[in-house]
């Protein structure tokens, strides 16, 4: 073959390539999500990158390319979640999964009218854009058992009455019906997950965290707010996400609510033992005997449905806290 022969050759061969890349693009799944800065949020980008999505993220959060990179996301989009930036965005996606909003019912009480704002305006600024982009989208709403309010020491089961007792719940539910209508009214495919308790290595919040400060900080007495004998379903973040994808490839086209929990009940007392035994230090572990406003004491999921979608917790809570008290003393130094 001529050298112009080889050179048209090599020519057409990366043609051909660049084409067949531009096809694979094209037929990769697109999904977006809010919050991605946060830790459910980079999880659920890594889970989504990991399953081959192309992994859009919008929130706040000031991080460099190389960082976002590492945790599966593309592109990325510093702002609040509001109609407007959406529009600016201006993409149709397969899935959008919104991870971000409050998190707090403390914070639900010390701040309602933000709180609103970060669970229900943006919950209905994003049903809104997958209505006029006309496309067929998935949305996922990670939700809460809080919408429910206190059902007493049991399990609970997604069509258990809704009774909400914080602001903070009340705009979790506000939320869940604002999907529930445009499901109805226009035709969009709705996921509702209510999550119950997710740690994991990376949150620096609530309260293995706080019992992680208290144990390091402690001369050897430490007290924890309430009885002991709350109830908590612990689920690890890599759960979570695989929980969220796999509620994204399945095929169901009804709205649905599925729990979001390891389905097994721990009481807090249990979980700080384990926590401490993990942190290898000798303490006197006390309890004040307060009840915290807002905050229902036991949580302990039916995890039924989601177990149906072939979905299964991988990380016991025995070995997640041990994971945890790993990262936070490797964090602190300790």
């Amino acid at each position: 073959m001529s050298l112009r022969g080889q050179l048209l050759a090599e020519i057409q061969l990366k043609s051909s390539k660049k084409s067949q890349l531009i096809y694979e693009n094209l037929k990769m799944k697109k999904v977006l999500i809010t919050g991605a800065y946060g830790f459910l949020g980079r999880y659920t980008a890594k889970a989504f990158k990991d399953a081959g999505y192309h992994v859009s993220g919008i929130g706040h959060g000031k991080w460099h390319k190389y960082e976002y990179s590492e945790w599966g996301i593309d592109d990325w989009f510093e702002s609040t979640i509001t109609f407007e930036a959406l529009m600016n965005i201006n993409r149709a996606f397969d899935v959008i999964v919104h991870c971000g909003g409050s998190g707090s019912v403390a914070f639900s009480y010390q701040n309602p009218f933000e709180d609103f704002q970060k669970s229900v305006q943006s919950t209905l600024a994003l049903l809104e854009y997958i209505r006029l982009q006309g496309k067929p989208c998935h949305f996922i709403y990670p939700s809460s058992p809080a919408v429910q309010g206190d059902v007493g020491d049991k399990k609970i089961k997604e069509d258990d009455p809704s009774d909400p007792v914080s602001p903070y719940g009340f705009h979790k539910k506000a939320a869940e019906e604002l999907c529930f209508s445009y499901s109805k009214n226009f035709d969009l495919k709705v996921s509702i997950i209510r999550y119950f308790s997710i740690y994991g290595v990376g949150l620096q919040k609530q309260l293995l965290w706080d019992a992680c400060m208290k144990v390091k900080n402690s001369t050897g007495e430490v007290t924890f707010f309430g009885t002991g004998e709350e109830t908590r379903d612990w689920l690890y973040v890599t759960d979570a996400s695989a929980l969220i994808l796999a509620i994204a490839t399945h095929e169901n086209r009804k709205t649905s609510i599925i729990n979001g929990g390891s389905g097994i009940r721990t009481t807090v007392a249990d979980t700080i033992n384990m926590l401490v035994k993990a942190y290898n230090k000798q303490i006197v572990i006390n309890f004040n005997q307060s009840i915290k406003t807002g905050d229902p004491r036991f949580y302990h999921a039916d995890i039924s449905k989601a177990l149906n979608l072939g979905w299964l917790p991988g990380v016991d809570v025995k070995e997640g806290i041990s994971r945890y008290v790993n990262y936070f003393k490797k964090l602190q130094n300790d």
